[in-house]
């Protein structure tokens, strides 16, 4: 996963639809750029530097994997897409829509095309009394001053005026609030880590991943199978019922949820692939009588994911001991998985078929990945 930046921008219009602009952009930004953390109240105030109608602005805290030149890029697109046509005549001038990089954490970039901190920002009241709202307390990195010092110190007399509209933050539609505990589930390579990693980040989820790395067996087993099948599904049933018993009882009051990318019950999917018979019938007796008791995801999700899409995914993530996985040990999981689901009763079960999607690489496919988790 990238490391995500976050980034504070700047939204204002004076022309046309100016709420509905501003409205637009964000939702824009959100579909394309990152996920927005806090929007600001929209303030009305004089145009700038020109005669004209009075402007709406706003500031927004806004995470994304994009570089800023990226960033900047595709808030370009966003401006030209709303109707607005740049002029090569200096000075300022009426626009639908005008969206600035104001910080990029406390990155200092000057290029012809990208200055951040924006060169401006300190000047103009209505970049920082709407940023005050958001971000008091985030320093300039070039002038060493927090956002609400250079409020005070700012010489723009201009008169700001709230005005009593909201504007909506898309995000706030994926509601995980109806869910305590949710599981990621998948095959080998499907992505669960990355999209229980990513939603805990984004939505405030406690995040509980499989320790599969500490495994000595793993790699003996994908060696040897026959070998080490009992003793690696034996090492994972200990492990898996230690780590969800100590995660599941320790609660987090300042997390909504939790998200895990696995659930208990794949040491019985695999284990039945891997061990023989007699092994099996051994091994889901001690399995019951340990997991009686702890607690089942409210939401399960298992993604769906084409055998030559998880090799794919495989090779690309280039653990050493899996490179020798075969399709048909692939087939097998993704049989064993829907079979099992199809027995659940208890389960609220979600089966998401993501082989045509990569929610790492496109936002667009992630956004629509949460949509399908959340919606009815």
């Amino acid at each position: 996963m990238l490391k995500s930046t976050t980034y504070h921008i700047a939204l204002g219009s004076n022309k046309g639809d100016k709420f509905k602009n501003i409205q637009q952009a964000v939702d824009a930004i959100h579909e394309r750029v990152g996920n927005i953390k806090l929007i600001s109240k929209v303030y009305k105030s004089p145009a700038f530097g020109f005669e004209g109608e009075d402007f709406l602005n706003c500031c927004l805290v806004l995470e994304s994997d994009l570089k800023p030149q990226n960033v900047l890029e595709i808030l370009l697109e966003i401006e030209t897409e709303l109707g607005r046509t740049r002029t090569k005549t200096k000075g300022y001038e009426a626009r639908t829509i005008d969206l600035d990089i104001v910080f990029a954490e406390d990155e200092i970039i000057s290029t012809k095309t990208l200055q951040v901190p924006h060169p401006e920002m300190s000047k103009r009241a209505f970049v920082l009394l709407p940023l005050n709202d958001i971000a008091s307390k985030v320093k300039h990195p070039k002038l060493g001053k927090e956002v609400f010092v250079l409020l005070d110190e700012c010489e723009d007399e201009s008169v700001l005026e709230p005005i009593k509209i909201w504007l909506k933050n898309p995000s706030k539609q994926y509601d995980f609030s109806k869910f305590n505990y949710i599981a990621i589930e998948g095959n080998i390579g499907a992505g669960k880590t990355s999209l229980a990693t990513k939603m805990a980040h984004d939505f405030n989820a406690k995040l509980i991943l499989e320790r599969f790395a500490d495994n000595p067996f793993l790699p003996k087993f994908y060696e040897d199978a026959n070998r080490y099948a009992f003793t690696l599904e034996m090492s994972f049933l200990a492990d898996r019922y230690q780590q969800i018993s100590d995660d599941l009882s320790q609660l987090d009051l300042f997390k909504d949820f939790i998200v895990s990318d696995y659930d208990v019950f794949k040491s019985l999917i695999f284990s039945k692939i891997t061990l023989n018979d007699d092994e099996f019938n051994l091994y889901r007796k001690l399995f019951y009588l340990m997991y009686k008791d702890i607690a089942k995801p409210e939401l399960y999700v298992y993604l769906y994911q084409n055998t030559e899409r998880l090799q794919q995914n495989i090779k690309k993530r280039g653990r050493d001991y899996e490179q020798n996985i075969s399709d048909d040990y692939l087939e097998k999981i993704n049989a064993g998985y829907l079979e099992f689901l199809k027995t659940q009763k208890d389960f609220n079960v979600k089966i998401i078929d993501i082989s045509d999607r990569d929610f790492i690489e496109n936002r667009e496919d992630y956004l629509w990945v949460l949509g399908e988790i959340c919606g009815d």
